[in-house]
């Protein structure tokens, strides 16, 4: 039996050169708490995104505490095209989520955003899907007009610069996280990346009970601090990450060469990336399914996919509105192209670890399928 190809894996220094930084740790007996591992990460990604971060032990604790920091109370425009985290979020915190459709790019539809605001609107919480960006300049203008707090789920893109700025610049605050299925890796962690210096106290103090210094407490807090072996492992990727984003761009290409050539299988608009002076980070490699034109369904691939042992993922699927816990609540025909999206979608493996063999074994499947049906 061949073995498996997941649909993911993590992005890993050697283990020489991550031993050399827990030797640092070892050494000064510092494992948690802002120690020395902590300071030099954090330095070394606001160089990276050009903003001020505060690093969290995930990213759903991360976005957690930018709701909380931001004070937010009511409504909240969001998007169902999302991971179960950015739903959770808002309503853990007694936020309620408002659900916008998405556009072609799988992002909210900006066009669609003013007609869901209400008196009750706080703010936008939109996402950044497969390392797509959202169109960030006209929500800055809804935002600006209506007096909304700006919240991006940058989950998925760590690294993707717009006209030769970080992404992390735009809205609020900005959430990445560095969880191991993500190009970029602090094994698990959290980031919140924002530009106001008045954030800066909460954000912080929410992470550590609310602690303030040895003898205050200044809000009720909770226990999210990254720690030194997640920094170390962070500070580590950081020195291959250039080149973990190389070669996922080549192996989507050779994804793209066999998907060209088949009519019904839509792919990221590459060249609207290139065209709109986006640097993108090779996030994922989704591929939507049109049976009405390929002759086989997502599903069918997915099944496929899995006889020849490899781990293809339907993500997002479901949307968010038809988890068993929201569906009583939502109604997803009422953003019926996400509903769509996630009833066509599929990832294909990519990982900059992925040998020449595997991204063959891959590859060949894919033609095989489309080939398969063409007969």
């Amino acid at each position: 039996m061949e073995k498996i190809i997941n649909v993911t894996s993590p992005l890993m220094p050697t283990m020489e050169r991550y031993i050399e930084e827990l030797n640092k740790i070892w050494n000064s007996r510092w494992m948690t708490n802002n120690g020395p591992e902590y300071v030099e990460f954090q330095s070394k990604l606001e160089e990276l995104l050009e903003n001020k971060v505060e690093l969290y032990v995930n990213g759903h604790m991360a976005l957690d505490i930018a709701i909380k920091a931001l004070e937010l109370k009511g409504e909240v425009i969001t998007t169902p095209y999302t991971f179960a985290s950015t739903t959770h979020a808002l309503v853990m915190n007694g936020l309620t989520p408002v659900f916008c459709d998405i556009g072609d790019d799988y992002t909210i539809d900006v066009d669609k955003i003013e007609e869901l605001i209400t008196d009750k609107t706080c703010a936008i919480l939109a996402v950044h899907v497969y390392g797509c960006i959202c169109d960030v300049d006209k929500i800055e203008e809804i935002a600006h007009r209506h007096n909304l707090k700006v919240i991006y789920d940058a989950a998925h893109a760590f690294a993707v610069k717009k006209k030769g700025k970080s992404i992390a610049g735009y809205g609020d605050i900005s959430m990445f996280s560095l969880h191991a299925t993500k190009v970029f890796n602090s094994i698990e962690g959290g980031i919140l990346a924002y530009h106001d210096e008045k954030y800066a106290r909460e954000l912080r103090n929410l992470r550590n009970f609310g602690i303030e210094n040895e003898e205050s407490i200044t809000s009720v807090g909770l226990n999210a601090k990254m720690n030194e072996f997640a920094a170390a492992m962070g500070i580590c990727n950081l020195e291959i990450l250039e080149e973990a984003i190389a070669a996922r761009r080549i192996i989507v290409e050779k994804y793209l060469e066999i998907i060209q050539c088949s009519k019904g299988i839509k792919t990221l608009n590459y060249e609207n990336f290139k065209n709109n002076d986006i640097e993108y980070n090779y996030a994922y490699m989704p591929i939507e399914i049109d049976e009405s034109i390929t002759g086989f369904t997502r599903d069918d691939l997915h099944s496929f996919l899995k006889t020849k042992n490899i781990g293809a993922r339907k993500y997002f699927y479901p949307i968010v509105t038809d988890y068993e816990c929201y569906r009583d609540k939502f109604n997803s025909n009422l953003t019926p192209n996400a509903k769509k999206v996630g009833d066509r979608i599929l990832t294909l493996p990519l990982s900059a670890s992925m040998t020449e063999e595997e991204v063959s074994r891959c590859c060949n499947a894919l033609r095989e399928m489309i080939e398969r049906k063409r007969m």
